[in-house]
């Protein structure tokens, strides 16, 4: 058995963190999960840096913010000279492969200059698109289409454990990217396996959802299903490393590109800076992240590239922006940021950062999501106090109660956004209104 380890990322699309028992979810969704969380390395605070699938994407491949891979809105492909995990694992002597969903490049199929360096391919760039919940359809290295098998989850999972078998012989580093638990964009429906959405209706309904309805009543009970099998698909392939003798040497990242929040926050089902747009479950499990470790700082998606490459033993290339969470896992927290920082797009151009107990948020009114990827102004749009309201429904920006807080959360979000690489703009206090219960204390504004 070769001694560098495999790595495999398990990818998600567009599910929210609560769908975890380990995040008090009572309907039994991700046994598996749970159980590899409490066995590895349990990120408890993990967050997107981008609530949109294309720029998600773009940071997970690179390690860098969407404002400096440009890919700042779906549409925008990854330039082909960027830099991606693939390139880092593949100098590295791994084998690399890609299997479902990419979302990175100007065309379908996608042709060899736009893999972000994968050499094995089994994938489609706009998968909602290409294939429907039991019609999966995606394209090999040769841009043949291949139709699989199956409810697309188990499709996917399937050509992953053959992919595993047949490069058991050498180190590889495989992508694996569902499209569940989305909606099926042709429908604005969350198809689950046939019998899964009669399991969870009138089931749990998270507090936000229970307090704001959105379309909850209607896709809550599919979008359950769909975590469901995704769980089940993530067993199975545990079981297939451990019945190949592989436990022991492959990191598994379990992450997702952001969450959902069902049409209560905005127009649709993410794109906004609230928890249950930015905040997944994630948990890392393999050697070095075994122990049942449970990390309670926030940890953005930017982090997980160099921590991917650190847990194998391979150089962090220098551009990228995340760091290693190595560190916290060895109880190592004295230099790691309180705060995480979100880039927002296409519904919106803004920015947020998020500290344990606050988040904090700005829009550019005058700026198009879709076509502005920054701004030099901004307007200050959001404060929560997430200790006393966890599913922000109580917006406090502008409260004289408030003041020193959003003051100092200004100050987070300016340099935030300056180490990001991105220009210190101006942000327009808002107008202050009378009220609150109390003045937040000095101690307070720097939680």
């Amino acid at each position: 058995m070769s001694k560098q380890p495999n790595v495999i990322v398990f990818f998600t699309d567009q599910q929210r963190w609560d769908t975890s028992g380990l995040h008090g979810n009572p309907m039994g969704l991700m046994p598996n999960f749970d159980r590899e969380a409490l066995l590895g390395t349990h990120l408890t605070h993990s967050f997107t840096c981008q609530p949109v699938c294309g720029p998600a994407r773009s940071c997970l491949q690179t390690g860098l913010y969407a404002t400096e891979t440009g890919c700042y809105a779906n549409g925008i492909h990854l330039p082909e000279d960027m830099p991606t995990l693939a390139h880092s694992f593949g100098a590295a002597g791994y084998d690399t492969g890609y299997i479902g969903k990419w979302h990175l490049a100007p065309e379908e199929p996608v042709s060899e200059k736009y893999r972000g360096g994968y050499e094995y391919w089994l994938a489609s760039n706009v998968l909602e698109f290409s294939s429907d919940a039991y019609n999966t359809v995606m394209y090999n290295n040769d841009n043949e289409p291949v139709k699989l098998p199956g409810y697309r989850v188990d499709a996917i999972t399937d050509a992953a454990i053959r992919y595993i078998d047949d490069h058991k012989d050498n180190p590889f580093y495989l992508f694996l990217s569902y499209l569940e638990p989305h909606h099926q964009n042709h429908l604005d429906d969350y198809p689950a396996p046939d019998g899964y959405r009669e399991r969870y209706t009138g089931g749990w309904l998270p507090p936000d959802l229970a307090a704001l309805g959105g379309t909850a009543h209607q896709h809550l009970p599919g979008y359950y299903g769909m975590v469901k099998r995704l769980d089940e698909a993530f067993g199975r392939l545990m079981d297939a490393l451990k019945s190949l003798d592989m436990r022991d040497n492959t990191i598994v990242l379990f992450t997702s590109d952001h969450g959902c929040h069902f049409k209560t926050r905005n127009g649709e089902y993410k794109r906004s800076l609230h928890d249950a747009s930015i905040r997944v479950p994630t948990l890392i499990t393999g050697p070095g992240f075994t122990g049942g470790r449970q990390v309670r700082e926030l940890v953005s998606l930017v982090d997980l590239p160099p921590t991917l490459l650190d847990g194998a033993g391979i150089p962090v290339p220098e551009p990228m922006q995340g760091r290693s969470i190595k560190p916290l896992v060895a109880g190592d927290a004295a230099s790691w940021p309180e705060e995480v920082f979100v880039q927002i797009s296409e519904t919106e151009v803004g920015r947020a950062v998020r500290t344990q107990r606050w988040k904090y948020g700005v829009t550019a009114p005058d700026k198009d999501g879709f076509a502005d990827g920054g701004s030099d102004r901004y307007a200050e749009t959001s404060l929560y106090d997430l200790q006393a309201d966890p599913y922000e429904l109580t917006n406090l920006i502008g409260l004289d109660s408030h003041a020193e807080v959003a003051e100092a959360m200004r100050g987070r979000l300016l340099r935030r956004m300056t180490e990001a690489g991105e220009s210190a703009p101006v942000i327009v206090p808002a107008e202050a209104r009378p009220g609150g219960q109390r003045r937040a204390t000095r101690e307070e504004t720097l939680q």
